[in-house]
């Protein structure tokens, strides 16, 4: 059948209100044009789907089944068109986004606010490494990973959104915390690291600082997340390396102290990355905007709080 939504929707006007006249008047159409479009609906289908009858109207039987396919499509045009604008309006549909292990408690948290403002949405949310967000923007397997220094081999945006310095960490009853002085490299290298894999960006950057003034940095562990070096340096497994952002627990609670060294605080930025030729969704783009403007308050937030006030300066 060759029919219109148009004719459709004049057509359960006229049945439901049974009368030409009452639907034009709805549909703002004139008799004339409401009684050639049921015309034309007519010859589509192949057979009568209205009498007269006195003044009013009855539908025939195969009228009663063009009057359920017109309610059916239109209500579900009507639901679609809904759907459509909650899409463009950002409030439903599907957000993919890869975060670096040392970004996942920020980023968790930035997460958890902006589901809140968007309950409808759903969210693929992955923790991988430096190696694994590089191949994930590589398929282009995400809209938006959070990460640190972006590749410079792949055709991507970058904007920075929160400042991370990285810190040197002990366990409380460490020689170089009791001891109160400002350590020497030298000094950190004699206790030993907890370090990320090779290719990690907060080693790569500790790597840096010990090239930089003419050291090799040496590893005595590895291990592939920050928590676990974290939980390392607490059982006086080291010194180890992460960023500020994510001790706030382990300071308040005295399980962990930085320790004021030299060369420290690391300073980087985390950064919010996409590829250049993906087109992101109006519900990516939200996100985008509300992770560069709530970082920015959480930022100012956690020095309010007290979390910045350790040693930090270089």
């Amino acid at each position: 059948m060759n029919i219109t939504l148009r004719q459709l929707h004049i057509f359960r006007e006229v049945a439901e209100s049974g009368s030409f006249t009452r639907a034009s008047k709805r549909l703002f159409l004139s008799q004339p044009a409401v009684s050639m479009q049921i015309k034309q609906l007519e010859q589509a289908v192949g057979q009568p789907l209205l009498i007269k009858l006195g003044r009013g109207l009855m539908l025939t039987d195969a009228g009663e089944e063009m009057l359920e396919l017109s309610r059916s499509m239109l209500d579900r045009m009507h639901l679609t068109a809904e759907r459509l604008q909650l899409i463009s309006d950002g409030q439903v549909g599907r957000l993919h986004l890869v975060v670096a292990s040392t970004v996942s408690s920020v980023a968790t948290r930035l997460l958890a606010r902006f589901k809140t403002d968007h309950p409808a949405v759903q969210i693929s949310f992955e923790v991988t490494n430096r190696q694994g967000l590089i191949e994930r923007l590589e398929d282009n397997q995400t809209d938006i990973a959070l990460m640190g220094q972006p590749p410079d081999r792949l055709p991507i945006k970058a904007v920075a959104f929160m400042g991370n310095p990285l810190v040197t960490i002990a366990a409380p009853d460490h020689p170089l915390v009791q001891r109160g002085r400002r350590a020497s490299l030298k000094k950190l290298i004699k206790h030993g690291f907890v370090v990320r894999e090779p290719g990690s960006g907060t080693r790569m950057a500790m790597e840096r600082l010990f090239s930089e003034r003419g050291m090799r940095l040496e590893a005595s562990m590895e291990m592939n997340s920050n928590e676990a070096i974290k939980q390392a340096v607490e059982a006086g497994l080291g010194l180890g390396v992460v960023s500020l952002h994510t001790l706030s627990h382990e300071l308040s609670e005295k399980r962990l102290s930085i320790v004021d060294a030299e060369g420290f605080p690391i300073l980087r930025s985390w950064y919010l990355v996409q590829r250049r030729d993906k087109l992101l969704s109006p519900l990516a783009m939200q996100f985008r905007r509300y992770v560069l403007q709530e970082a920015a308050l959480m930022g100012t937030r956690q020095h309010e709080s007290g979390l910045f006030n350790a040693p930090l300066t270089r």
